[in-house]
């Protein structure tokens, strides 16, 4: 099979077989096409030429609607470019051509775009009305999803600006818009926003749920960026509210993200160094939580503890055993739980963890040792009879690889 050629070069291969003299919308169109794929590689200078010729064929054609798009991707690229002056000019002309053309959703795009210049350019009170149009011409087009991201950002400026009400209420339609159009990447933007919003007016439990909602949207394993983002804000929140365990397991969770953001890491770690750098929260968060609620806990901790340091996540195995032996009246449930969990992993990462935890038994006295292998070995055998001799296979085999006891049955 031929090698596909790079769309940049198909698409100039396309021009000089549609010559604007002759096959002017051909040309134009092509441009247009050109211009966006341009753009998304970076080539800013370039994309601005490929869309400033593909409007002025547009309009010489009378092609009102086609015009009028090509403007919008224009200033969107003059945005990009930091050329804020000339964006607004663009973005504005897009926004009348579309009105011109009754073409509602459209028009709603351009007035969301002409609204983050504005907000670049400082100009709050301009972005808000921009923002508040698009977001009503984008729900009235039939466009949920793309009128809570204008919900979205009309929040996020009156955050900006101070206006803590209607911040907030902005974000909850946010919230309910991204909600209705399934939008999961817009749901979890919406409500992490909120839930900073709520912070900001010191609504702290509804800051935590607004929370909580964005991070069942952004799962570690699919947008472990945005994940550490919430986590972190997550983290902050709990340290207001006084709950010093959940904070501190929060913030290490968001850090243990290699994907996290500077603001992201530096926000985590401020959390860490105020509240204490303990082991075993886990544990604490756990003493009060529903039951039904401690797969999930555990099986969340788990994943950080397989991208953490291996002296770290030895220490944080060694604090499990001791937590889990010193709550005796709850040790074969805690057991259950930690071991649901290990069933979770990818195989390599199961190997970590059960490493890290035979490393650290090891260090434990003998009747500790025992203690937890029995709980454990109790725990395994309430699971399928599969899942209960992989994971006795895997404890006994790394026991005996390590020089330690293998006495798991």
């Amino acid at each position: 099979m031929p090698e596909r050629q790079d769309p940049i070069d198909e698409l100039e291969h396309r021009l000089r077989r549609f010559p604007a003299e002759r096959y002017p919308v051909q040309h134009a169109t092509t441009r247009f096409h050109l211009g966006g794929t341009l753009a998304d590689a970076g080539r800013l200078v370039e994309a601005e030429a490929a869309l400033t010729t593909a409007a002025r064929l547009f309009e010489r054609s009378r092609l009102g609607p086609e015009h009028a798009k090509a403007m919008n991707a224009l200033g969107a690229v003059l945005r990009l470019a930091g050329r804020l002056d000339e964006a607004a000019r663009a973005l504005a002309r897009a926004a009348a051509a579309f009105e011109a053309c009754e073409l509602t959703a459209e028009r709603g795009a351009a007035r969301f775009n002409l609204g983050l210049v504005e907000r670049d350019a400082g100009k709050l009170s301009a972005a808000v009305e921009c923002f508040e149009d698009a977001r009503g011409l984008l729900e009235q087009g039939g466009v949920p999803a793309q009128a809570g991201a204008a919900s979205r950002e009309l929040g996020a400026t009156l955050l900006t600006a101070g206006d803590l009400e209607r911040a907030r209420e902005a974000l909850e339609r946010a919230v309910e818009l991204a909600s209705a159009a399934r939008d999961q990447p817009g749901l979890g933007a919406a409500a992490n926003a909120l839930g900073l919003a709520e912070l900001a007016a010191a609504h702290l439990r509804e800051a935590l749920e607004a929370l909580e909602t964005a991070l069942a949207a952004h799962p570690r394993s699919v947008r472990p960026a945005e994940y550490a983002m919430v986590k972190a804000n997550l983290a902050l929140a709990y340290e207001r509210t006084g709950e010093a365990p959940r904070a501190r397991l929060a913030a290490r969770q968001a850090l243990a993200v290699g994907a996290a953001a500077e603001a992201v890491r530096a926000q985590g770690t401020g959390v860490v160094e105020r509240l204490g750098d303990e082991r075993g929260d886990v544990l604490r968060v756990l003493d009060d939580e529903e039951r039904d609620r401690w797969p999930a806990v555990v099986r969340e901790e788990l994943a950080r503890w397989v991208d953490v340091r291996p002296g770290e996540r030895r220490d944080e195995a060694g604090a499990w055993i001791d937590g889990q032996l010193a709550r005796a009246e709850l040790g074969s449930e805690l057991a259950e739980a930690w071991v649901g969990a290990l069933l979770e992993l990818p195989p390599q990462a199961l190997r970590t963890v059960v490493e890290s935890t035979v490393e650290a038994l090891g260090h434990r006295g003998a009747d500790a040792r025992e203690r937890f292998r029995s709980e454990t070995s109790m725990a395994m055998a309430r699971f399928h009879v599969p899942q209960l001799l992989r994971l006795r296979d895997s404890f006994n085999r790394i026991a005996e690889e390590l020089g330690e006891e293998a006495a798991w049955s």
